[in-house]
């Protein structure tokens, strides 16, 4: 991954778009993602809906730009853990020091695009 896409989706504010077992999208933001090589680690603090879709259906759709209006769409398939390595790397994050850390959303990219 090029440094400057790193570097676009941890320093900004990423959406998260999911589907629902009947079929319908839903999106929220996240704060604070990081990228370990190919793939992307979120946080679940306050998730419920996302948790369960991605449970149910784990294709997933990330946007983020940055305030010049460079940004990208990523595609990917999420993983959730409520426990374990990933759980655990979460609650290691500075950002979540006052968060509830109730799982791990880890997502192995499959394409890249930049939107400009």
């Amino acid at each position: 991954m090029e440094e400057s896409i790193k570097n676009l989706i941890e320093n900004n504010p990423v959406s998260l778009a999911t589907i629902g077992e009947d079929g319908n999208p839903h999106c929220i933001v996240v704060a604070y993602v990081k990228v370990l090589g190919g793939k992307l680690l979120i946080t679940d603090n306050y998730m419920n809906k996302t948790r369960s879709n991605i449970q149910n259906n784990p294709n997933v759709y990330l946007t983020v730009f940055d305030k010049d209006w460079q940004g990208c769409g990523i595609k990917g398939v999420a993983e959730y853990h409520p426990e374990g390595e990933w759980h655990e790397k979460v609650k290691e994050l500075t950002e979540n020091k006052q968060e509830p850390c109730k799982g791990a959303i880890l997502v192995e990219i499959t394409n890249i695009k930049k939107l400009i």
